[in-house]
């Protein structure tokens, strides 16, 4: 989903009510894929955060090693 068409979707909030099915449907379809989408990037990126902080805890930990030798 496009920023326009989130846009388009929220300036419609107040519209709800007044709006056909169709066009229900179609923004519900279009929100659980944008939040599908959004979910998956945040674990992703979750985990790519753990990894990153896991080896550089690692290689610190080996610095301060050889560093207190």
């Amino acid at each position: 989903m496009t920023k326009i068409e989130l846009e388009g979707i929220i300036s419609q909030k107040s519209n709800f009510k007044n709006l056909p099915n169709n066009v229900l449907i179609d923004y519900l379809d279009k929100l659980s894929t944008e939040f599908e989408i959004t979910k998956q990037n945040i674990i992703g990126g979750t985990l790519h955060l753990d990894k990153v902080e896991e080896i550089y805890n690692f290689v610190l930990k080996e610095y301060q090693n050889r560093t207190n030798e």
